[in-house]
Parts: C-alpha cells; sequence; structure tokens
C-alpha cells in the first residue's frame, strides 16, 4: 500500500484558515499551490519573531514604525533522513533615533526569546538578519 502524501490541514482554535492542502511535493518539489509543515513553521517563526522584536523595541523605547519580517526554513536530507535544519529569519525595520547596533542587537534578544525559536533551539540552527530602512 503506497503512502498519502498529501491531505489538508486547518487552524481549529481561531479558524483562521480550513482546508489549506498540505503534500509531500511541496516540500520537496513543487508547492503547485499547496503548502508544507516547513512553511507554516517558518510563518509561524516569522510572526513570533516579529511580536517578540515590537516588544523589545518598545522597552527600549523605540517603537517600530515598520517591520518586514520573513522567515526562510530548510528541509533537506541528511543522515537521520528528511528533516528540518534551519530557520533564517530576516527583517527590515523602520525605527526611529535607533543605531543599526541597537537593532541588530533587539533583533538578536527576539531571536532568541520568542516562543518558537526556544522550541527549535538545539534542533536547527537559528539565525537573523537585521538591517534598518533607509
Amino acid at each position: 500500500m503506497a503512502a498519502i502524501s498529501k491531505g489538508t490541514v486547518s487552524a481549529v482554535t481561531s479558524g483562521a484558515f480550513a482546508d489549506l492542502p498540505v503534500s509531500w511535493a511541496a516540500r520537496t518539489e513543487q508547492a503547485d499551490g499547496r503548502t508544507s509543515p516547513e512553511e507554516l513553521v517558518a510563518a509561524a517563526h516569522a510572526a513570533c519573531f516579529s511580536m517578540a522584536l515590537s516588544n523589545e523595541l518598545a522597552k527600549a523605547g523605540h517603537p517600530a514604525e515598520r517591520l518586514d519580517v520573513s522567515a526562510e526554513v530548510t528541509f533537506e536530507k541528511g543522515e537521520a533522513g528528511w528533516g528540518v535544519t534551519r530557520s533564517a529569519l530576516a527583517v527590515e525595520g523602520r525605527v526611529p533615533g535607533m543605531s543599526a547596533a541597537q537593532f541588530d542587537a533587539a533583533a538578536t534578544a527576539a531571536k532568541d526569546g520568542c516562543p518558537i525559536s526556544k522550541a527549535l533551539a538545539g534542533n536547527v540552527e537559528l539565525s537573523v538578519k537585521a538591517s534598518l530602512a533607509g
């Protein structure tokens, strides 16, 4: 019997999405309108990091005017089989009165402190690239 390699996922608690198509091919080949668990992890990591960074900036007295955040999760085959190996966060922010060094420090603290990062830490390489917008 062949393994099932596609299906759907729904956000039952919030109802934010329903019957989102997922497939093995979206993980390793072409998405073709489907998502993957890794894409959902990337979305969760980016959202969590964004909230944590907003909090860090507000605590420092420099609330952000804008934060553009993305996360790229790497899914690859290793010696132990397929797995998530990296989550690379990237953020560009518009933060009045904050230096690049301060923004980088806040981004690092947010990366280390967000609950999704904590869940991934020790199993997945985590990184953040932070830059201030013009």
